[in-house]
């Protein structure tokens, strides 16, 4: 008896490899943008927790500023941050959308919002 061969042929392999170079190239695309989140919400959180270095929301914008120059945020500037006083200490908070063109003339929207209390 002769045993059945598995395997891929070479267009089965061909398909594969293009639905993983297709998803690799959308995350590729869409990592910025959550790096980009990901540093912008660690700015306020150690701004928040940091309170005694930024006691009014003008002084506030000015840190952010300062730290989005040095970490490249560029989707969030100070003058978008939303402040409150809320119990001892500040809450700050933003929301924006970035658009990420994926190919020609489409593109994806993702809406960020972060705010330093966790909610």
């Amino acid at each position: 008896m002769r045993k059945t061969q598995c395997g891929l042929t070479l267009m089965g392999l061909i398909m594969v490899l293009f639905v993983l170079i297709f998803a690799a190239l959308f995350v590729m695309k869409l990592l910025p943008a959550y790096i980009e989140y990901g540093t912008a919400k660690k700015a306020i959180n150690a701004i928040a927790r940091d309170g005694t270095g930024a006691p009014t929301p003008h002084d506030v914008r000015r840190q952010f500023d300062a730290r989005a120059l040095i970490d490249n945020i560029e989707s969030v500037k100070g003058s978008d941050l939303e402040i409150r006083k809320e119990g001892g200490g500040m809450v700050i908070g933003f929301a924006y959308r970035k658009e990420v063109p994926l190919v020609s003339n489409v593109g994806l929207y993702i809406d960020f919002a972060a705010n330093s209390s966790g909610q």
